[in-house]
């Protein structure tokens, strides 16, 4: 972002007001406030001229603006219309502010389809978004738009059922109505079950129901087929063969005696992944999740813990279907041989997830657990009935990493061809998100030097930054 001035504060501007504050500022635009109260954005004449080519705006509403040698193009909005980077806009105060903004998307989508919106400046005088065509990963309109009326959360409008939680200020009409009207679309059975509802329907209804919603908004036939996981395709399969085929096709499945899918052990040091695999599955599958770790429901007081387990579990089942994640469970599910008598309250612990795991099976609460020490839990929780699955997560191989680059790289401008070994040499058997924030990073370093897409300098130079390769030297990695 800029810093600079491009207008000292007090100039006169040629319709009689002087410039104001500094609003928003990037590195090919800023906006200040007038002395009238009315705003005015100014763009460099390359920007403007983009703008003005694809059809986004028409260059006649654009002015001369001059300052020393400098050339802006200048256009002043009247103060009761919103001119912000939709990064800053403040979720909508009402409904009509939220379908303003959707037409604005809806309108600005028709005129190009690659571009990316989520960079954009919302000009709601002339219901557009105007791109900057910034050096970073493009955003779906669905995203973009849920993550506004959502203050912020990276959430979809395709995963209406989350987004209708993060925003129960809206009927769930009217979010209906907002989404639609950017031209975007809700699955036609998108109201939420009451409680009510679900005391009358059977299981097998509330479950196809919730399955339906896997749909994310679309059309049960069009919705994605499979959950993809870059950079793990082992567990990429087995989540979509053991969980997703299951709960999207229930009834082939209990034809042949099989039923809600078995909980699920995913083990392995820590930095390997299973923690942004288990997040991407609850998102993908779009059901209420709940979470078992020892911040929220450790207790140094005895029975207390066990207690707090069990009102999870309730919660679980009663918005079932629902995920139930138990992290760190090497906490509560240690071998219950090895504690000694000071710690007998952590056998009722052990015995409480026994007694309510099979009950929450039943319900429809898919269940996985997370550890870094498999070793240590108790027999009884891995045995077949209670965990049918135990998956190890090592850490990645150089063809998940290899998976992983060319998947982020894919939704990044590049300037020429890269070539990948070097990072492949280095960060294979290194945690993922490591391969991830060097991506980032070379972005970034791209985008300082103004760069118009990523090359293979700002990726080698991002990696020897971050690993503090010197020479033949090699640091660990690590973060502050």
């Amino acid at each position: 972002m800029a810093l600079d001035l491009w207008l000292p504060r007090g100039y006169g501007l040629d319709e009689g007001s002087k410039v104001g504050k500094l609003l928003y500022s990037g590195d090919d635009w800023q906006i200040y406030k007038t002395s009238s109260g009315d705003n005015i954005l100014l763009a460099i004449p390359e920007l403007e001229k983009k703008w003005c080519a694809f059809g986004f705006i028409a260059p006649s509403i654009f002015h001369d603006v001059v300052f020393g040698s400098a050339l802006y193009r200048g256009l002043y909005v009247i103060k009761k219309y919103t001119i912000a980077p939709i990064a800053s806009l403040d979720r909508p105060n009402s409904k009509v502010d939220a379908i303003a903004f959707s037409h604005s998307l809806k309108a600005s989508r028709i005129i190009s389809h690659d571009v990316s919106f989520h960079d954009a400046l919302y000009l709601e005088q002339y219901s557009r978004l105007l791109p900057t065509w910034s050096l970073t990963p493009r955003v779906d309109d669905a995203l973009l738009l849920g993550t506004w009326i959502s203050s912020g959360v990276m959430v979809s409008t395709e995963s209406f059922r989350r987004l209708r939680s993060l925003t129960g200020w809206m009927p769930k009409d009217d979010l209906a109505e907002i989404i639609t009207a950017a031209g975007l679309s809700v699955h036609a059975e998108f109201s939420i079950l009451t409680k009510t509802n679900r005391r009358q329907d059977s299981k097998a209804d509330v479950l196809r129901e919730k399955s339906n919603e896997l749909s994310d908004g679309k059309p049960v036939d069009q919705r994605p087929k499979t959950f993809t996981l870059p950079g793990r395709e082992a567990l990429e399969s087995f989540f979509n063969d053991h969980v997703i085929d299951i709960i999207t096709n229930p009834e082939k499945y209990s034809a042949l005696g099989v039923g809600f899918p078995a909980p699920i052990i995913l083990h392995g040091p820590p930095g390997c992944g299973k923690t942004f695999a288990v997040e991407r599955l609850i998102e993908f599958i779009d059901w209420p999740s709940f979470s078992i770790d020892s911040n929220s429901v450790g207790s140094p007081y005895i029975h207390e813990t066990s207690k707090k387990i069990s009102k999870v579990f309730e919660q679980a089942i009663e918005a079932a279907p629902s995920v139930l994640v138990i992290d760190e469970m090497e906490s509560f599910l240690s071998d219950r041989q090895s504690v000694s008598a000071s710690g007998l309250h952590h056998v009722e612990e052990v015995a409480e997830f026994l007694r309510r795991i099979p009950e929450a099976i039943k319900k429809n609460v898919l269940i996985i657990a997370m550890t870094n020490m498999i070793e240590v839990i108790d027999p009884a929780i891995l045995r077949r009935g209670r965990f049918d699955h135990i998956i190890e997560v090592s850490m990645p191989s150089r063809i998940e990493v290899e998976a992983l680059l060319e998947s982020l790289l894919s939704k990044l401008p590049k300037l020429s061809d890269l070539n990948l070994a070097p990072l492949l040499d280095v960060m294979t058997g290194k945690p993922l998100s490591d391969s991830a924030f060097i991506v980032r990073e070379a972005a970034r370093i791209a985008a300082k030097a103004n760069k118009q897409g990523l090359d293979q300098e700002s990726l080698l130079f991002a990696m020897k930054s971050i690993l503090g390769i010197q020479g033949n030297k090699k640091n660990s990695i690590g973060f502050v």
